[in-house]
């Protein structure tokens, strides 16, 4: 069978956040050779940092990253364009993560200046209604400038019956929530999983098998592995998210569609990192640089791995060999302002 091209989505920052986007930039995509062909701005709207389609529905939701946050929903065409829905405010500061829950019910939204996580519940059309949950984080960490209190960062729902996932970097913490369909609350799931002090977990990744996760720390370095029990994380042992001397911070961690590598993007150091999932923990086998400075979040698609560097103003694309697991980049960088959200 013949892998079918499609439309990629890309968020970024906006003038409101210091950055150079208008708004959400679609591309259409090469499915042999992973290259992108811009379409242009298809959706006028602040900082719409991170972004996530309907498990059934042809709609797209993006947080709009400011001080007072918002969530924005859009009705998507077979061109990439997009017809806006609604905009809901989610009740804290600077959303920056937001996910649907896998039967398409709700939408879950991480304030990371709120330190807080809400919740809408999505129509039959897929249109946010009135948030029907606020749950705010307390507490902070050892570090002064970036864990005075609560910043959520990620919302992981579970495939199936399992908790909600909150990924909170200002607490080193994360969060377990059991989500009420009928009221649209979130049920807390003692006690939170710390992490280590002053990790600032910011992103996790499931294993495809529903019993390994690895949590990115941005603020040490660090990838964390877990093992998943009943709802229940038990920490199995940590390693370096990279091999570069100088500030990595860790952005985006996610398992390969067969399971068997995990890839961490480091910022500061401008590189992924590729680690073989076979052992106990993480082994590193390739480190590959991005040919940017600042690369923020990679998504998947087919053979390809579509890289968005914020500060170098460009999305590139890589093949990834199918047994080393390793990217390799692929023709010219696709220049787009201040990427932050890849979106196959």
């Amino acid at each position: 069978m013949t892998e079918q091209g499609g439309i990629v989505h890309i968020g970024g920052y906006t003038a409101h956040s210091g950055g150079r986007a208008t708004g959400i930039v679609a591309a259409r995509r090469d499915p042999l050779s992973g290259a992108l062909s811009p379409l242009g701005t298809v959706a006028v709207t602040p900082s719409p940092s991170f972004l996530v389609r309907h498990p059934r529905l042809p709609v797209l939701y993006a947080v709009n990253e400011l001080p007072h946050g918002e969530v924005s929903a859009f009705r998507v065409g077979s061109d990439g364009d997009l017809t806006p829905l609604g905009t809901r405010p989610t009740g804290g500061a600077e959303p920056c993560h937001l996910a649907v829950v896998p039967d398409g019910g709700h939408l879950v939204v991480a304030n990371y200046g709120g330190g807080s996580v809400a919740v809408f519940p999505l129509d039959p059309d897929g249109v946010p209604g009135d948030r029907s949950d606020l749950v705010a984080h307390e507490g902070h960490g050892p570090d002064p400038e970036r864990q005075e209190h609560a910043h959520a960062h990620m919302v992981n729902p579970a495939p199936g019956r399992g908790p909600l996932l909150a990924v909170d970097l200002g607490t080193d913490s994360v969060y377990r929530y059991d989500l009420d369909a009928a009221s649209g609350r979130l049920v807390p799931r003692a006690p939170r999983v710390r992490t280590a002090a002053g990790s600032g977990p910011r992103h996790l990744a499931r294993h495809p098998d529903g019993r390994r996760c690895w949590v990115a720390g941005e603020l040490d370095a660090s990838v964390t592995a877990y093992e998943m029990t009943d709802g229940a994380l038990h920490q199995r042992g940590r390693v370096d998210a990279s091999d570069r001397p100088g500030h990595v911070q860790p952005s985006e961690i996610a398992v390969g569609p067969d399971g068997r590598f995990l890839y961490v993007a480091n910022r500061g150091v401008g590189t992924v990192a590729v680690f073989a999932l076979a052992g106990e923990l993480p082994e590193l086998v390739a480190e590959v640089d991005t040919g940017g400075e600042w690369p923020r979040h990679f998504a998947r698609a087919g053979e390809h791995l579509y890289v968005a560097d914020e500060r170098a103003d460009m999305v590139r694309v890589f093949r990834v060999d199918p047994e080393t697991g390793v990217p390799a980049p692929v023709g010219e960088p696709v220049p787009v302002p201040s990427p932050t959200c890849v979106l196959p």
